[in-house]
């Protein structure tokens, strides 16, 4: 009975030993997926050719983000240097203005008491200005005394000064002091918008006592907007001021903006990073200020491993480079890439030992992944 029992466990280790001998045998078999083998009429028929890879000055794409801005010129607050009651607008956020139109209609009491203060003034200083002038011609008659003319002087010069700051008030709340009378005095006074652009936002309602210091409409200017981009301080040195950009938006990103570099921020922030602004080359009212923005900025180029476009394929969602092994074979190799300028492609290789030494598939190399797939079919 023993006996039997040790043949058992022979018989169990040769089938074991057995099992494990097939299975190297059949990896061994299992073709390599990353190497392909050319025929001579293939390679005659197809339009592979190889040659060293090269080195070359490729432009990269540095990617930043910011927003739409308006220098402040471009930006009114419109307010009553005076206060008042706002009687009348339309305006709501979103709409056009035009310069010189009418935006609001403001009415208080005040308005009406210095209309009437300059006129009075105005009335006043005829018969004043007389006097002076006589008592002028009295004294250089020595009929009046120097005392005398001063006091008229100093009355006709107060008034004078009295009228002069009048008038200008009335200016300040847009009431022509030159075609003012007593009939055409008024409890209203209208605002009207001082450049062309669109409302930004309405801070007052109809009724609403306002003062000189609130702010009843903020007004735009889109013409001369602006892009602020946010560029950290490492990327800094890569930029000049008259470098070209291209920006888009998150909405449309196949709408793109062309934009120039007209100025760069001297100060850096808490976070290292620096405002860089940005002229578009041709306005688009679709871009309103606040909008948030995507560039991309052509930088300097770098001494890189560049490779021609039809020298790369993708497989499987990585990239690949084929290498040749002589006697018709070649490797698939992965690759990391980068910039692509003119037709070439840079790619980073994990290992770059000895790279300018390999001869590389420069064309053809998507022939060579039908071929290997084709193979791998096969098998």
């Amino acid at each position: 009975m023993k006996n039997i029992f040790i043949l058992s466990i022979m018989f169990a280790l040769l089938a074991s030993c057995g099992t494990k001998q097939n299975k190297t045998e059949a990896l061994n078999d299992i073709p390599n997926e990353k190497a392909v083998e050319l025929t001579d009429a293939q390679l005659k028929n197809s339009e592979i050719k190889t040659g060293k890879i090269e080195q070359r000055n490729i432009s990269s794409l540095l990617k930043v983000n910011g927003k739409i801005e308006v220098p402040p010129q471009n930006m009114v607050s419109v307010s009553v240097p005076l206060g008042g009651y706002l009687k009348s607008t339309k305006l709501l956020s979103g709409m056009r203005v035009r310069k010189g139109e009418i935006i609001a209609t403001m009415e208080d009491q005040q308005y009406i008491q210095l209309q009437q203060d300059y006129l009075t003034a105005k009335a006043q200083f005829t018969s004043i200005e007389s006097d002076y002038i006589r008592q002028k011609e009295l004294n250089q008659n020595k009929a009046s005394s120097d005392k005398v003319l001063m006091a008229a002087q100093t009355e006709y010069l107060s008034q004078k000064i009295l009228i002069k700051s009048l008038s200008e008030k009335l200016r300040l709340i847009g009431i022509n002091p030159d075609n003012l009378n007593e009939n055409s005095i008024s409890r209203s006074i209208n605002i009207t918008s001082p450049i062309d652009g669109f409302v930004s936002q309405v801070n007052m309602n109809i009724g609403k006592y306002v003062t000189p210091t609130d702010v009843l409409f903020e007004l735009v200017n889109p013409d001369d907007i602006h892009l602020a981009l946010t560029v950290f301080e490492k990327d800094l040195d890569r930029l000049v001021v008259g470098q070209r950009i291209i920006a888009y938006n998150n909405n449309q990103p196949t709408k793109k903006y062309n934009c120039e570099i007209i100025l760069i921020s001297k100060d850096v922030s808490s976070e290292r990073s620096v405002v860089v602004h940005c002229h578009f080359e041709k306005y688009d009212k679709s871009l309103i200020p606040g909008m948030y923005m995507n560039a991309e900025v052509e930088v300097s180029t770098n001494n890189a491993f560049v490779i021609p476009n039809d020298g790369l394929v993708r497989f499987e969602g990585k990239q690949y480079v084929f290498i040749e092994n002589g006697n018709k074979k070649y490797n698939m190799q992965e690759v990391t890439t980068q910039n692509n300028e003119n037709g070439f492609t840079q790619v980073i290789f994990a290992d770059s030992t000895d790279i300018r030494n390999k001869m590389f598939v420069l064309k053809g190399a998507y022939t060579l992944l039908m071929k290997m797939k084709n193979t791998a079919v096969e098998e």
